[in-house]
């Protein structure tokens, strides 16, 4: 990596069983094997803070419980604090906006939102037909959440707002992203140069009221197809 240290080092998933991709529901599971190790994490990140190798903290794929957790044994024992929290967040899951949302926003915790073109889908080349043979979906069929008919329902009626108001889908969903309270980064991926000046390019995008009132509609009717 040709660095001496990195500036911000984030937990990629918790330890502890927990629903993930495409488990919308918390199930306990009696005979996880997790014990309680928040404390002894975060001393464990203290060390390595210490000696120089790492100077931020956050989270990836996390919960509300778990995050709160971390920023409790931080407060109570003086330990490093999570700054940032990782997470999926697009037009086709945006199941952050529950209690993370407030988490994220109260306790000053910002979202890092990746997949926010939700493996491409939200390009609307695969509604079009214009994906490649080296495209995600077509090198990974088995993303069953990015290939379900909600899913493809959900992103044809976003694709026809985006049309309507003379933009592409890919820069609604990124100015979607971009305009939420509790993103600190939307972590964009290109192949082409011209893909990655329409994804920069949706920052100066704007969304209006009638757009986000349309979007909000899908939303309800088709909640969150792949979470």
């Amino acid at each position: 990596m040709q660095t001496d240290y990195i500036d911000l080092y984030q937990l990629h998933w918790p330890e502890r069983k927990t629903n993930t991709f495409g488990k919308r529901n918390y199930k306990h599971d009696p005979t996880d094997p997790w014990k309680d190790n928040f404390n002894e994490v975060l001393h464990t990140l203290e060390g390595i803070i210490k000696e120089g190798k790492i100077r931020k903290i956050g989270l990836s794929n996390e919960k509300a419980w778990g995050t709160m957790r971390f920023l409790e044994e931080s407060k109570t024992h003086s330990l490093p604090r999570m700054i940032t929290i990782q997470n999926p967040y697009s037009l086709l899951n945006r199941t952050f906006e529950g209690d993370l949302a407030e988490i994220s926003i109260r306790e000053n915790i910002g979202l890092l939102a990746y997949s926010p073109l939700a493996f491409g889908v939200l390009s609307g080349k695969y509604i079009k037909g214009t994906a490649k043979e080296n495209s995600r979906l077509n090198l990974f069929p088995g993303m069953s959440r990015y290939n379900s008919h909600k899913t493809t329902e959900a992103a044809k009626r976003y694709l026809e707002i985006a049309e309507d108001y003379n933009m592409t889908l890919a820069q609604m969903a990124l100015a979607f992203v971009n305009r939420q309270p509790f993103v600190t980064s939307n972590i964009i991926g290109a192949t082409t140069l011209e893909q990655l000046k329409e994804n920069i390019g949706s920052i100066n995008i704007t969304l209006g009221n009638k757009i986000l009132k349309a979007i909000d509609t899908v939303h309800s009717e088709i909640p969150n197809p792949a979470p």
